[in-house]
């Protein structure tokens, strides 16, 4: 274990906070004027992508841009300013965040073969953050397991799921109807293995934050699917049976595994240290 508290460079903390404002002002801009005369969400409506969930999900983006606020806020101070986590996170937090700013202006010009690029460099980004990190229970205070690994994993699972319906609509936008498979079978297909992935984050880190945001996800893509939300009918695109149920299956497969890992947590007492941290995820 280091024993010497690293220095955060003063020229980091900077580029975190301004491209942070960047990308906040360019989301709200975008949306507010609208750029290119739609808003996020009417450009995604205009694709028959299953994997999109219904539209009330989206606000996670809310939670999400207030955590990663608190993060940068939060490095200006003697514990952010002293302690490792800030320069675990790196220059990944400013990466991703310029990504972030340069995929809302090519998703609102349709140019979506770029969206994915820069939707891939914020998933790597954040990926990296997340290995730099470790997993939650290696937080070395309440303050970094709510401020640093609290934003990353709830950010990490959005952009997990983003990536994936993002990919769809490139491709629609390319004109691949799936074949040979069918639309439904592919977001089938999708929905196991992200399931997959999310508990695989839970056994190995820990990691109930990801998972959370899954489950939110899945049960997004159910109330769209399954004309819970209105979505599918006020965009004229029929729901999908199956993949309503298999969202739905899949949500209750990952909301129980995370019970179980909780309560097998506590069980296990001081051996089970996630146990004690159990909000932010482990």
């Amino acid at each position: 274990m280091r024993s010497t508290a690293p220095r955060v460079p003063v020229l980091l903390v900077a580029a975190n906070l301004v491209t942070l404002a960047v990308t906040l002002a360019v989301n709200a801009l975008a949306n507010a004027l609208p750029l290119n005369g739609r808003t996020t969400g009417e450009i995604s409506d205009g694709f028959p992508n299953l994997f999109a969930p219904a539209g009330y999900v989206f606000a996670i983006w809310g939670p999400i841009y207030l955590g990663l606020t608190a993060f940068a806020v939060w490095q200006l101070t003697h514990a952010g300013r002293r302690g490792h986590a800030v320069v675990d996170v790196g220059w990944w937090f400013a990466l991703s965040n310029i990504a972030n700013a340069l995929w809302i202006v090519f998703w609102h010009l349709g140019r979506f073969p770029a969206t994915m690029a820069a939707m891939l460099v914020v998933l790597v980004s954040l990926c990296a953050i997340a290995a730099r990190l470790g997993p939650p229970r290696a937080a070395r205070s309440a303050a970094e397991r709510w401020l640093v690994y609290l934003p990353f994993s709830v950010y990490l699972g959005w952009i997990s799921v983003a990536t994936i319906a993002n990919a769809g609509v490139f491709l629609l936008d390319l004109g691949w109807n799936g074949a040979p498979l069918s639309p439904a079978a592919w977001t089938l297909m999708l929905l196991a293995v992200s399931s997959a992935l999310g508990a695989w984050l839970l056994l190995r880190r820990g990691d109930l934050a990801y998972l959370a945001v899954l489950v939110w996800a899945f049960i997004g893509i159910w109330a769209k699917q399954s004309g819970v939300s209105g979505t599918s009918a006020a965009s004229g695109t029929p729901g999908v049976p199956s993949v309503a149920y298999g969202a739905l299956a899949a949500a209750g497969v990952l909301a129980a595994l995370a019970v179980w890992r909780a309560v097998d947590g506590r069980r296990s007492g001081p051996a089970g240290r996630g146990a004690r941290s159990l909000a932010p995820g482990t």
